[in-house]
């Protein structure tokens, strides 16, 4: 199932079972390690470990709550986001990921582009919010120049859960930020 068709020979559907091991590449190769340092939205230095493993993308692919987008062509995964249905007319949004060396030529827009019209249609969704970690700086102006702004509120990071790595601080918070998607 396409869900937008993009220019070229990408496109962007739901993900697929099969698709997990390359997923895992993905999202962990855009987070974290020597591969994340190649693109610009490395959180690295901030955080060791995994940021995803099998099960979990595996989980989220049959929740009936949430979606795996991917942004793909015939040669791969170029990148994905999870939304989640969180009610009350917002849908969340996670894993976004891009190909390190694929970062700053357009598919991130596109794919949140796709994601945003993805949540107003299935989950009727006003706003989608997600959360970053603040001292991220350079990846919350990308999300604040799409239009995207800090609602004031912060949480703190899931420490103890490795599920999202392992910090490298002590002083991690996440800051909500949200937009508005329908009129």
């Amino acid at each position: 199932m396409t869900i937008e068709a993009g220019p070229g020979e990408l496109y962007t559907t739901l993900a697929r079972a099969a698709d997990v091991p390359a997923l895992v590449e993905l999202v962990n190769g855009a987070y974290r390690g020597d591969t994340s340092r190649r693109g610009w939205t490395t959180e690295t230095d901030l955080v060791d470990g995994l940021r995803i493993d099998a099960a979990a993308l595996e989980a989220i692919i049959a929740a009936p709550d949430q979606a795996l987008l991917v942004l793909r062509a015939q040669s791969g995964l170029f990148a994905c986001v999870q939304l989640t249905e969180l009610g009350g007319g917002v849908a969340g949004l996670g894993l976004f990921s891009v190909r390190p060396m694929l970062q700053g030529n357009g598919i991130g827009r596109q794919l949140l582009t796709a994601a945003e019209r993805y949540a107003r249609d299935r989950y009727a969704a006003e706003f989608v919010e997600m959360t970053v970690i603040a001292e991220r700086a350079e990846l919350i102006a990308w999300y604040e120049r799409r239009g995207y702004a800090a609602t004031g509120e912060t949480r703190p990071f899931p420490y103890r859960d490795e599920r999202f790595g392992v910090p490298k601080r002590d002083d991690l918070r996440m800051v909500v930020l949200r937009r508005r998607i329908a009129p």
